[in-house]
């Protein structure tokens, strides 16, 4: 996606926008599952007072903290172009 003051191609904005869809899919199922699993036992086995607490909160932060470094990181790999141009080659002059 080298688009140096030019125009993206529809091909080009279709990549971006998947790209997009897919980081905040991804990023809300890791999210969820990250808090199921944190906060799920405060639910499961019902406790009272700090320790449901702690297990909400704890979930709460951690599942915000990886949807947004999910959010972020899956487009800025995409910006950078991890694939080589001709599918089998790995180098410029091979």
């Amino acid at each position: 996606m080298e688009t140096y003051g030019g125009r993206r191609t529809q091909g080009e904005r279709d990549a971006v926008t998947i790209e997009i869809g897919y980081a905040l899919c991804s990023a809300a199922f890791a999210a969820a599952v990250l808090f199921g699993a944190l906060a799920g036992p405060a639910y499961l086995f019902d406790p009272t007072g700090a320790p449901r607490t702690a297990f909400v909160g704890a979930g709460t932060v951690l599942a915000s903290v990886v949807f947004s470094v999910r959010v972020v990181s899956v487009p800025a790999r995409f910006a950078r172009g991890g694939q080589p141009s001709q599918p089998g080659r790995t180098s410029p002059d091979s």
